[in-house]
Parts: C-alpha cells; structure tokens; sequence
C-alpha cells in the first residue's frame, strides 16, 4: 500500500498539481485572449472568470483519471 498524506497518495496530489498547471496554461493562453471581459478572471476576484478557470481545471483531470484507467485496461 502507498503511503498517504492527507489521505491521498503521491500519485493523486501529483495528478492534481499537473491538472492545475495545465488549466492555467489554458485558461490563460488559450482561452482569455477570446473572452468577452466579463467572462475574464481579474485578481483575487471571485468571479465568473475564475468559475470558467476552475472548469478547465476539472476537465483536464477528468481527461487525466481517464487516461490513467484506460492505460489500466491494456
């Protein structure tokens, strides 16, 4: 069995790390360039834009956790 820290293994908080890193690469190069500004993310603000920031966080560790079970079923 992993060891744990804070209940998840090193593997999970790592899988978190690259979905966040990846989400802002996005969110910030990809996406803001073509959102209106209200859908934009300013500061420290919560914000519509950091509801949109937060979703590409979640989507890209949904396409990771998916990669990981299908590279499972080999």
């Amino acid at each position: 069995m992993a060891r744990q820290f804070l209940g998840k293994t090193p593997r999970q908080w790592l899988e978190y790390l690259i979905a966040i890193l990846l989400g802002q690469v996005v969110y910030s190069f990809s996406l803001v360039p073509h959102l209106p500004d209200i859908l934009r993310h300013h500061g420290s603000n919560i914000d519509w834009g950091l509801g949109i920031d937060f979703l590409v966080c979640v989507a890209i560790y949904g396409l990771i956790r998916l990669g990981a079970h299908l590279g499972q079923n080999r």
